[in-house]
This record gives C-alpha cells, structure tokens and sequence, in this order.
C-alpha cells in the first residue's frame, strides 16, 4: 500500500520526456498520460482542468467498481487525503486576518500542555511552524504501532475511532525529529495541533467552520467532513488497497478519524480546482495572508521545490511553477494544483492506493501546465 498522508512530492527535475505528446493539440497529452495509471494496473482515474474563461475538460481511464466495472464519473466523490491540509490552513488564515490570532502564538497557548514529553514543548512551536512543517514534532503516522495498524492491521482497525488527543499522543511517544524552526518535515501531528487550535480559537467545530468559512460561500456541495463515518456519501465509485501478499481488496469503509484534520475530507474533481481557483486568486484571504500562503519552506537543495501554509509548489521543467498538494488514503490517491494566480487548476484521483512510479504524476501535470499541453 501506498505511504499514506505524505505530500506525493515528485522529485522536480525529472525528464521533459516524461510528458507524452505534450505539443498535440487539444487534450489528448493528458488522456494518454491517464491511460497509463490504468495500463500499469490501476484501477480507475478521473480528472478535470479548469481554464481561463470558463472551459474545462474532464478525461477518465479504468473503472470505478472492479466488480460491476462501472466506468468513473465527473461527479463521484472520493477521499481527498493530505490536499486537505489546504484547507486547514486556509482556515487558520482567515482566523488570523480576524485577528482571532496570530501565526506567531505558541501551540501551547492554545493547547497548554498537550504538546510535552520526550523532548516536545509547545511554548516553543509556533502556529506557523505547525503548518509549514518547520515545528519538529514527531508525526504519528511513523510511529511503529500506528503504522501496523495502516498496513497489516488495517482489517482489524478499519473502524477504529481516534479523537485528536489519541493521535497527539502517539506523536509524544517519541522525539521531536529538531528543535523548531531549524528544520523541515512533513508531520501529519501539525494539523492535528492545527485543528484543536481552529476549533478553540472559532469557537466551533472544524466541520462547521468549513461549512461556515469555505464550502458554503463558494458551493462546494461534494465537500464534506465525514467525522467517524466509514462512508462515502454518493455517488462515488470503491477504492482499492493490496494486502501483504499483493491481492486488491475493497478498502473503500473506514473510520477516517485516523487522518483527523491532516486527511479526512471528501470532494470532488470539481469542488477541488474550484477551491484552489478562489484561494490562489484571493477570494478567500486578504492579501497579507495570501502572502502568507505562498511564503515558502525550501525543501529540496535546489529550491524547485517549496512548501507554504498547506501549499506545496513545484517547479515544472517548461519553467512554470505550480502550486499544489497531494494526498493518500486507503484506495485513494489524489492531486490538486493550481496556477499561481488561480488561472488553471487540474485535480485528479486515482481509486487505487499503490503507485510504483512517480513518472505518470509529473507526466499529467506537464501536459496540463506546460506550453503546448492541454488547452482548458
């Protein structure tokens, strides 16, 4: 199965020649870059472009259902996985431009003692030191035991319910990978923290606020926050995990408490280039925090790529930047990314979890934001 929560991050200098028929006229690059999830023994694909003007496109490959063989549909919703860190940052970022707080709070003055233990202390991790992954806190999903429970254990844990202390907590088991600030590491505890911190400094719960502060004002209607639901409300198509031996089995139910607010949304194709156009045009922020956003963490030597407040952005090799994030649960992997200014978005899912080459993802993105790719 597939490193669940990660950031997919590709490594940014790999071959031009990784984008098939990136000249051709029209959308049939990015088709036949789909086409390849599927001929390497994926299950199914779905994938949509938004454009200047309006225009899109949507292409799918594969299935949505192994057993019926139902194909996948624009509509379907699925797990979003880590692109849902985009949105938890966004929410802090509105509560600071209310002056709620401020990026440069301690954790533990809104979590006083919960981050302590094996070296951990919250009076030196900073807001934004939580959501640009500088803060040195151990991320739970490494732990050993938590692990066991995502890979082999998965069958027996499925529908265990975590709250975020329980995740927290197995974070403290261990200690910090640096002291803060002086390092960079994706940690899916941060947005655990980062949750705990919108709900005491909103005064609701993370759902309502979402509702309150993005799904409702830009109708995202496939959006949600499942809580402890182990299902996807329709329509939307299974997805697929291997066990030890490498035999598929439906993953699709499961208790999401587990990813928190690091990875338990559910959307759409279309929900998701929509967000990610009105947070990179300035809808949503004002412009001190959109800044705020895009203020990047180096996290390669050579600086192609960075990582933000909940954004990741990459360096494609036509030279133009995007600004994405990725996500993986069990029997879904997905991307969202978008142009700096928000003028073209490509999101696209796949319903199996277990990828063996990181070649497709760059081949996709090149046909869509490179000269000469896809015209949407």
């Amino acid at each position: 199965m597939a490193a669940v929560l990660g950031t997919g991050a590709v490594p940014a200098g790999a071959a031009p020649g990784t984008a098939p028929g990136a000249g051709e006229r029209g959308h049939e690059a990015t088709q036949r870059a789909l086409d390849v999830f599927t001929e390497s023994g994926l299950p199914g694909v779905l994938a949509r472009v938004d454009g200047p003007g309006g225009r899109s496109w949507t292409g799918r490959s594969g299935v949505a259902d192994l057993r019926t063989e139902r194909p996948r549909r624009d509509t379907d919703r699925f797990r979003m996985g880590s692109v849902t860190k985009t949105f938890t940052a966004t929410l802090l970022l509105q509560l600071e431009a209310r002056g709620a707080l401020s990026l440069d709070d301690t954790v533990d003055h809104w979590l006083p003692g919960l981050v302590r233990g094996n070296g951990h202390d919250g009076r030196g991790v900073t807001l934004r030191q939580l959501v640009n992954h500088t803060s040195g806190v151990h991320n739970y999903t490494d732990d050993a035991e938590f692990q066991r429970r995502l890979g082999p254990g998965f069958p027996r844990y499925r529908y265990h319910a975590y709250t975020p202390r329980d995740l927290v907590a197995f974070a403290m088991r261990h200690r910090p990978v640096f002291p803060p600030g002086r390092g960079w590491k994706y940690s899916n505890t941060n947005y655990v923290l980062a949750r705990m911190v919108i709900e005491k400094a909103g005064g609701a719960s993370y759902a309502a606020q979402l509702r309150e502060r993005v799904t409702g004002p830009l109708g995202l209607r496939g959006t949600s926050a499942p809580g402890h639901s182990p299902d996807l409300p329709g329509p939307h198509g299974r997805g697929y995990s291997k066990d030890a031996a490498g035999r598929i089995f439906d993953s699709t139910r499961q208790d999401p408490s587990w990813a928190g607010a690091a990875g338990d949304l559910v959307s759409t194709t279309r929900d998701l280039n929509r967000f990610y156009r009105a947070l990179l045009s300035g809808r949503l922020l004002p412009p001190a925090q959109r800044a705020e956003l895009l203020d990047g963490v180096r996290i390669d030597p050579r600086g192609r790529q960075t990582y933000g407040l909940g954004l990741q952005s990459r360096l494609l090799s036509c030279g133009v930047r995007t600004w994405e994030h990725s996500g993986g649960l069990h029997g879904s992997l997905t991307w969202t990314v978008s142009t700096a200014d928000g003028g073209r978005q490509l999101t696209f899912n796949v319903n199996g979890d277990w990828l063996e080459r990181e070649e497709p993802v760059v081949a996709v993105l090149e046909t869509v934001f490179c000269p000469g790719g896809s015209r949407a």
